[in-house]
């Protein structure tokens, strides 16, 4: 089945036909590491993780890129009121990130350019703007004249005249016009020697949205196939990063952009600038990261996602009932031949198929899930019907289980211990009791499996045992 997905630049759902019939260049714009990572960021990342692992299910290798813009005005600032350096504090927070998202089971980029290290492709990139027409010099400043490039506006489908009258743009009166934007930012007499660097217009450092731009290019060539970022970047990020680098090429820069939601309280846009964000680590405190992955994979990812402890508990109950359908199927499983094998296949594949068709419309994860717990009832109907057979072969359905939780949607599996060889003998003595009606004996096998740590499940046609 084809891919679609909903492209900002087009403003419509397309199908998904990437540059080369089997390999995709993927580019998301990473955090400023000023600070913890929060739950917005989170979203971003584990919408694109899944993304990422659903193309390369469907057969694509993915070269997936993702930056850190390490020296920025607001780390600069924070460092500043910390008295630590810039740099120092960038570092911190980028270890912050990794230790963060990896509990939250986010596969790593290919590589994760960072801005410190692309100065000398920066300047290159700058200045062949300037050659070409599109920036200008203004004291130690270098910006771009956006009245040169005829489509700036098109992904956030703005007019320059709607631009200037409505957006927030920098004031400097020496600017050619209002909307022009940084490129390079002349050093201030206070930064930090090691947040400037030479260059033919002074000490300076890039501006935020060049960066971008360069380590895309770098990585990836210029043109790529998706995009990605929270819908915040859409203007004036990534806007800018239309401009400067199709102005610089004369291609086609990305032919896919896709934007995530925000993540809300109340009803109101997630961020630190409001305060009202909460760190992953103290959310860890809380939640499990497996059970925040599935909170932020339970509504389609353009849509807001409004975030409360109630359904973050919500999301921890649906997982348990996830979990708990995987521990009875590894309980309840044999390797031997089964009668019920052609059933399960025809059932699991008809299953598989609705899980891809959901992630095929757009990486729609709220409906997958959907699909996931309408599997997870089948299973637990078998397990019922079947009590009579306390090992079952469950290969099949654990199989396609795994793949859609952990394969596609990357919420990994709890690890069960095997049951052991005791346990299940006593569970068919304790079975064949009941079935003789020796309640007695059966009272006597329940209790020797309690003191080895086994909660008994009793059912019209058997039992089964679950370890407490």
């Amino acid at each position: 089945m084809t891919i679609k997905l909903s492209n900002t630049l087009s403003g419509k759902k397309e199908e998904f036909n990437p540059i080369s019939d089997h390999s995709v260049k993927m580019y998301v714009c990473g955090v400023t590491p000023y600070d913890k990572v929060h739950l917005g960021h989170a979203r971003a990342y584990v919408t694109f993780d899944v993304i990422r692992r659903h193309l390369e299910l469907s057969g694509y290798k993915v070269k997936f890129i993702q930056n850190f813009t390490d020296v920025d005005d607001k780390i600069i600032n924070r460092a500043k009121e910390n008295g630590s350096s810039p740099l120092a504090l960038s570092r911190k927070f980028i270890e912050d990130y990794f230790t963060q998202m990896h509990k939250l089971n986010i596969k790593d980029a290919d590589a994760y350019p960072k801005v410190t290290e692309t100065i000398p492709q920066i300047i290159k990139f700058v200045n062949t703007l300037i050659k070409k027409g599109f920036a200008y010099k203004l004291g130690s400043d270098v910006y771009f004249s956006v009245r040169k490039f005829p489509g700036y506006g098109k992904l956030s489908k703005r007019t320059l005249d709607d631009l200037k009258s409505g957006a927030r743009v920098a004031v400097d009166e020496g600017k050619k016009d209002p909307l022009d934007f940084a490129l390079w930012k002349g050093s201030k007499a206070d930064d930090p020697t090691e947040v400037s660097w030479d260059s033919p217009w002074g000490k300076g450092r890039p501006g935020w949205h060049i960066e971008c731009s360069v380590m895309s290019t770098e990585a990836l060539g210029e043109t790529i196939d998706i995009h990605g970022g929270g819908q915040d970047l859409i203007f004036p990020h990534h806007e800018n990063e239309i401009a400067q680098s199709e102005a610089l090429t004369g291609k086609l820069f990305s032919k896919y952009w896709v934007h995530n939601g925000f993540v809300t309280i109340n009803k109101e846009k997630m961020s630190k600038s409001l305060g009202n964000f909460f760190t992953l680590e103290d959310i860890y405190k809380k939640f499990d990261p497996r059970t925040v992955r599935y909170f932020l994979l339970s509504q389609h990812y353009k849509s807001p996602l409004d975030f409360s402890d109630d359904r973050l508990i919500e999301a921890e109950k649906a997982l348990k009932g996830l979990d708990e359908a995987w521990r009875l199927m590894l309980l309840n499983h044999k390797d031997e031949p089964s009668e019920n094998k052609t059933e399960q296949k025809d059932k699991s594949d008809d299953f598989i198929s609705k899980f891809r068709a959901a992630l095929d419309d757009d990486f729609n994860t709220e409906k997958a899930l959907a699909v996931l717990h309408s599997f997870k009832t089948q299973i637990m109907i078998f397990l019922s019907e079947s009590r009579t057979k306390p090992s079952l072969d469950t290969g099949i359905y654990q199989t396609t289980f795994k793949m859609m939780l952990e394969g596609y949607l990357g919420i990994e599996l709890v690890k069960y211990d095997a049951v052991p060889d005791e346990i299940i003998s006593l569970i068919n003595q304790r079975n064949e009791a009941r079935k003789n009606k020796d309640f007695k004996a059966a009272d006597e096998f329940r209790k020797k499996l309690d003191d080895l740590g086994y909660k008994i499940m009793d059912g019209p046609k058997g039992s089964f045992a679950v370890k407490k």
